[in-house]
């Protein structure tokens, strides 16, 4: 009989250490949840799917085009369904749209699922708290409405179609699921309707209609976390506005006004969009004149905010969002082709830039989503 060397058991030994190793690591990973990140670019038709690294990196792994789609359109809003099945996204040219994709639970991929008709251009869309309804703001049609989602997630026919002031822009439901809320960026004015996710209908709320400054332009806005105040950003002035938000009532009762400016700012201002991280700690805005996003620390108790400082991005940074562990932004730019990831230090909220990519053209729309 031949025996091993010495050597040679002390390699196979390592050799064995270093595959039960790797076979552990892989484990492990295959057991992580994986995060992408879906940005919707108006000018290609298409959607740029990215897989997220833990370390903040980004790696292209899919260009998912829409079907039936020629023209493209001023901009592509994209919104993830409740369970996490599938995304939609809203094509604002002719034939107004929107696009489902089922998102693979494994891969994260995109495969197109059909197309359902929406009431006009729409500026945003959003599921209800269910993903039994499709949410819509039309800004140059002066309206919202509300479209039912079939099981697989494909948009039916309008339900409701419901004339607004001037320039609806987001059309979005408070987080108990009982009110939708409309921007109206010309009227200067938030209107509010009552939610019935039974009957799947809206109808005009009693409380009146939220009122902002003469040409401010109320453009985007986002809950807190624990549902207590409610952030709006302006187009037209780049104000920031902090509300206090009564659940019962659906009432927004404004306790702080601040701006998305950056310090020295002259100009002509051109706030976009505002996304808060999961935590509720810190809040940011973007300003497509100076191609910056500004942070902000949230007080947990009053809701006020505290501005952190300005850093430059993408230009004309429309869109942007964060993904679900809080560690990380996302910012596209309508006018580079290209997002920009920052990190997100947890004990200031301040922005360090990462790294740019290249996605397809005029981006300006960002989604995560976590797969578990």
């Amino acid at each position: 009989m031949i025996r091993p060397t010495r050597r040679a058991v002390i390699a196979n030994t390592l050799f064995t250490a270093v595959v039960t190793s790797l076979a552990l690591v892989s484990g492990v990973r295959a057991g992580m949840a994986e995060t992408f990140a879906y940005v919707g670019n108006a000018d290609s038709n298409s959607i740029s799917v990215f897989k997220l690294a833990g370390n903040g990196e980004m790696t292209p792994v899919q260009t998912a085009a829409f079907t039936g789609i020629e023209k493209p359109g001023s901009s592509t809003p994209l919104t993830i369904t409740p369970d996490h099945r599938v995304l939609i996204a809203g094509v604002r040219s002719q034939p107004f749209v929107a696009v489902s994709f089922a998102i693979d639970p494994k891969t994260g991929l995109l495969s197109p699922i059909g197309n359902g008709p929406l009431a006009d251009s729409m500026a945003n869309i959003a599921t209800d708290r269910t993903g039994k309804v499709l949410f819509s703001a039309s800004y140059g049609g002066n309206k919202v409405a509300l479209n039912p989602l079939a099981a697989d997630g494909v948009v039916g026919e309008p339900k409701q179609v419901i004339p607004t002031g001037l320039n609806a822009h987001a059309f979005l439901p408070s987080p108990d699921n009982r009110f939708v809320f409309a921007t109206n960026l010309g009227s200067d004015q938030v209107l509010s309707f009552a939610f019935d996710a039974a009957a799947g209908t809206l109808t005009p709320s009693d409380q009146p209609a939220i009122k902002t400054p003469e040409k401010s332009g109320p453009r985007h806005f986002v809950f807190h976390p624990d549902g207590k105040f409610v952030y709006l950003i302006h187009e037209l002035n780049g104000d920031v506005a902090a509300y206090s938000y009564e659940a019962k009532s659906g009432a927004w009762s404004e306790i702080q006004r601040t701006t998305a400016l950056p310090e020295g700012f002259s100009g002509k201002p051109w706030a976009a969009d505002i996304h808060i991280t999961p935590d509720g700690r810190f809040l940011y805005a973007s300003e497509r004149t100076t191609n910056t996003l500004t942070a902000y620390k949230v007080d947990a108790s009053s809701g006020k905010l505290t501005t952190i400082g300005s850093v430059p991005t993408e230009k004309q940074p429309r869109g942007f969002n964060i993904d679900p562990t809080g560690h990380y932004l996302a910012a596209v730019g309508e006018l580079s082709d290209g997002m920009t990831v920052y990190a997100i230090d947890q004990g200031s909220g301040a922005l360090s830039k990462l790294k740019s990519y290249p996605t397809g053209k005029k981006p300006n729309w960002v989604e995560f989503l976590t797969l578990k």
